[in-house]
């Protein structure tokens, strides 16, 4: 697998994003900029007279959501370039402007909810049946009446509107120093002669599942050491983005930053709290799997670096054309519709940034906005990990473009809760596809490690950095400090429960893991959602392979309902209640039975 990170200059166009798909040029972008930030201020004219009737209503939605439509364009073009060379001063410069108009924007429009509160939920449903151009928004002011003890006057919502722009500094400074600023050391391998091999946010995770020993070791301690030497940086980050999350649910009356985060989508704490409790009681599932792994790798110690260890030396290269043909055969049970748009936006309208390059954001994601494609970022490394991440990313892609495409743009911007198991279930889809069509031995125990290389993602390390993040809220909400060093002995602490005896750990570099989240850990309680989105993936995966009558159909129906359902009836509609903690049991029993898997093979 590759390990040297190229230039963009070097890659192939058809493996980048098209951004011109959104403006042809920097220029074309300008002027919109420049037309949207005057049609934003304009909307101040509503100000003080949404309660004048119906019609006026009407037209303030209309107003709002062209103005919306044409900032998202924005946003995007100006994101998706600033994402792929965080180095780039021009294009970060253009990110931070949309950033900024959309914040002036929300703060522009904060008048809206308080003076829609102000008109009564009896009158408002009484307009919504007089006017036809009202009727989309009755989802919406049933979402508004629920959270109204939520919602503040016109005023304190325009002051947080307000502050959107400089909370999200944080964020970015840690998410600029972890792209573009960390230098990392040169890993070495256990051939003396062999040339240091660099490391690079887009390349530490194939470094990671390299055969040699001795490059995944110096390759994880010297990712883990330079995130170690701005700690301090990093945690006054960190610490300002959850002080932001206790103000800001304090700012709107919850009891607690958790209440907060749920309560927006109507989601009960019970659901946060069950995945906690399961994965400390499914924690023999991982000891046993670990056992298992080291009895393969004839270790007589496994440390952390030994984890994505490869279990066979002949480990599948997928290159991204094969990616591709696997991913559209293995999605075949979700109809030729599914398919085709999926392969037009690969291979025709170039939604996809392939492959790793300098300055590039690590990791992989889908985004976008309506009037946009579903972009996806990856960093493409020919392993069939890389095939699991592209599945994942397009599940997101393809649940965007489905909502797109019958929403109205009220309810285009469906909740994280949702989004984890389009994406999850794509992969799973997938994965069992390789599972029944692809019987070669060592592809089968790489296919084993690639899933428990997911799993471990979701059914580990995101409950881990969890129970993490409910623990340092609720410090903040104390009046306790937060700092490098307690919020390092936290970490490894929870992750020297989860490891118990199996795994050998060096508490200093794994208790730094959480600066090595720029993003996730900033989200108010986002990272729970990856493993109730595997366990509902699960479930619903099982039910399409079985041929469950209208499992297609159902699943198809709730990747178009976006947001125009709360979360737990969407997925509900699909044909899984993530009210029970039945689905992450099962997601649980998966891990176990793969471990049987492998160990049958061994």
């Amino acid at each position: 697998m590759p390990t040297n990170v190229r230039p963009r200059s070097q890659v192939p166009l058809e493996y980048t994003w098209d951004v011109t798909a959104i403006f042809a040029s920097d220029a074309q972008w300008e002027d919109e900029f420049a037309a949207v930030a005057d049609e934003a201020a304009g909307l101040a004219r509503f100000r003080g007279h949404l309660g004048d009737g119906p019609s006026v209503l009407a037209d303030y939605f209309d107003a709002t959501e062209r103005t919306l439509r044409r900032l998202g364009r924005i946003l995007i073009y100006a994101s998706n370039q600033h994402e792929v060379d965080t180095t780039d001063q021009v294009a970060a410069a253009m990110n931070d402007r949309a950033v900024g108009l959309f914040a002036r924007t929300s703060a522009t429009i904060a008048f809206a909810e308080p003076e829609i509160l102000a008109i009564g939920f009896p009158t408002l449903r009484r307009w919504l049946a007089q006017e036809p151009r009202l009727a989309i928004y009755a989802h919406y002011v049933d979402t508004l009446e629920r959270k109204q003890e939520h919602v503040r006057s016109a005023e304190v919502e325009e002051l947080l509107g307000q502050v959107m722009d400089p909370f999200a500094t944080a964020s970015r400074i840690h998410g600029i120093l972890a792209d573009a600023d960390l230098v990392f050391a040169p890993a070495r391998s256990s051939d003396p002669d062999a040339e240091p091999i660099p490391v690079a946010q887009g390349n530490i995770d194939a470094l990671l599942t390299d055969p040699d020993r001795e490059v995944r070791r110096t390759a994880w301690e010297s990712y883990a050491d330079a995130h170690l030497a701005y700690r301090n940086t990093m945690a006054n980050c960190l610490a300002a983005g959850i002080k932001q999350d206790v103000f800001n649910a304090r700012a709107r009356r919850y009891a607690s930053a958790l209440e907060a985060a749920l309560g927006a989508n109507h989601i009960p704490v019970e659901v946060y709290r069950n995945v906690l409790d399961a994965f400390v009681r499914n924690l023999p599932v991982w000891h046993r799997y670990w056992r298992v792994h080291r009895q393969w790798l004839d270790y007589e110690q496994q440390h952390v670096y030994d984890i994505k260890a490869p279990l066979t030396s002949n480990a599948p290269v997928v290159p991204f054309d094969q990616a591709v043909a696997w991913i559209s055969e293995g999605l075949e049970p979700l109809g030729a519709e599914y398919v085709t748009t999926m392969r037009r936006g690969l291979l025709e309208e170039r939604w996809v940034d392939v492959y790793p390059t300098r300055g590039k954001r690590a990791g992989a994601f889908s985004t976008g906005m309506p009037g946009t494609y579903p972009y996806v970022l990856m960093n493409y490394t020919d392993d069939l990990e890389s095939l699991s991440t592209l599945a994942h990313e397009l599940g997101h892609s393809m649940h965007s473009y489905y909502t797109w495409e019958t929403q109205p743009f009220i309810y285009c911007d469906y909740s994280i809760f949702v989004a984890e198991v389009a994406s999850n279930t794509n992969q799973t889809l997938v994965r069992d596809y390789l599972f029944r069509t692809v019987p070669d031995r060592d592809f089968q125990i790489a296919l084993i490690e690639e899933a428990m290389s997911n799993l471990h993602r979701y059914l580990f390390l995101m409950p881990t950095l969890a129970r993490f993040e409910l623990a340092i809220h609720e410090r903040v909400e104390r009046g306790e400090a937060l700092t490098a060093e307690n919020m390092m002995a936290l970490m490894a602490e929870l992750f020297g429960e989860a490891y118990g005896d199996a795994v050998v750990m060096d508490p200093g570099r794994v208790g730094i893991t959480w600066a090595q989240f720029p993003s996730h850990l900033y989200a108010n309680f986002y990272v729970y959602q990856y493993t109730t989105g595997i366990a509902a993936a699960r479930a619903l995966a099982e039910r399409i392979l079985a041929n469950t009558e209208g499992a297609v159909e159902h699943y198809i129906a709730y990747l178009k309902a976006g947001a125009s359902l709360y979360p737990l009836d969407a997925l509900k509609l699909a044909g899984v209640d993530m009210t029970s903690p039945e689905p992450v049991e099962r997601a649980f029993a998966y891990v176990a039975e793969l471990t049987d898997r492998l160990e049958g093979l061994l």
